[in-house]
């Protein structure tokens, strides 16, 4: 880096789906869902650079908590980070030329909007970088073009989401709730995870809701910070789908709940498996249990704070 060259680090939170119905495909290809967003403590980490020469390219490291391996993502503008980028600079007068490196914390292709928390980091980096000045509001709004996880991913917290995922209304969820990720060495793709549920339904007969709803009793638990009463009402469409994908997850369920995980659930469309636990304490002892098992896993809290900058 050049003496004197700018430069901002956010950090944004994935996520966990705790509880996610899906309705029937719409014409425009797309499921509307009913989903409870849960933002947790393993963030993705985006620095955003100024590059004098022009353009924007990204950079990424493997380096975070899971030693995630990154060969597989794109540094083109394939990557939401750099379509951020390209968004925000469309209406920046201040726009320089950047470069983002990303360092994964969040699994790759994994069910817990890793690619989005990086596009709303880049969001926030480069809107300080640049002295845009706009609003997390604001900010938002240009997100949701780039996916329904990335708005979540710039507030944080607990939300409910709607339509695509896109309709968002902030819950209160003050009191942590403590979990236990257990990652695997391989993606599933969300669009083949949909098509493989809309195959399950056509084949079991099943006529989803095409509104499907929150139980309410969800955010009940979840405001009191009950993990007893959450637990039972843990729930996820798309699993089914994701364990036909992968058998290898039931596997993975079976075992935490065998080492005393209060229940376990797909996230979002997998194949990261997200423990409940009662308490830290908890959380710690399942964390060790299902590593002496083989298994990659790490604690996390939640809810956490959205997109944030911590240095620049």
């Amino acid at each position: 880096m050049r003496a004197g060259t700018r430069s901002v680090r956010v950090r944004a939170p994935g996520k966990i789906n705790v509880s996610l119905k899906v309705g029937p495909p719409r014409e425009d290809g797309y499921h509307g869902i009913a989903s409870v967003f849960l933002a947790v403590s393993l963030y993705e980490e985006v620095t955003a650079t100024e590059a004098p020469g022009g353009g924007i390219t990204v950079t990424v490291n493997g380096q975070g908590t899971l030693n995630l391996p990154h060969d597989s993502i794109p540094l083109d503008r394939t990557n939401l980070a750099v379509r951020a980028a390209e968004l925000l600079a469309e209406v920046s007068p201040g726009r320089t030329g950047v470069v983002l490196d990303i360092t994964k914390r969040v699994p790759i292709s994994g069910g817990m909007g890793g690619g989005s928390a990086d596009a709303a980091a880049a969001l926030l980096a480069c809107d300080a970088l640049w002295g845009s000045g706009f609003s997390r509001d604001e900010l938002a709004k240009i997100a949701v073009d780039l996916g329904a996880d990335v708005p979540f991913a710039l507030v944080g917290g607990t939300a409910v989401g709607l339509g695509v995922g896109d309709q968002l209304t902030p819950a209160i969820s003050k009191t942590p709730l403590h979990w236990v990720l257990v990652t695997s060495d391989y993606g599933l793709s969300t669009p083949e995870v949909y098509r493989r549920l809309d195959e399950i339904r056509l084949r079991d007969g099943v006529e989803p809701d095409p509104q499907p709803q929150i139980d309410p009793a969800i955010l009940g638990a979840m405001r009191a910070g009950d993990a007893l009463g959450l637990a039972p009402l843990l729930h996820n469409d798309l699993q089914q789908a994701s364990l036909e994908l992968a058998p290898a997850l039931g596997d993975i369920l079976e075992t935490g709940r065998i080492a005393g995980a209060l229940a376990g659930i797909v996230s979002g469309s997998g194949p990261t498996i997200a423990f409940l636990t009662q308490s830290s304490g908890h959380a710690a002892e399942l964390e060790s249990l299902l590593a002496a098992e083989g298994l990659q896993a790490a604690s996390v809290r939640g809810p956490a704070h959205g997109a944030r900058i911590v240095a620049g």
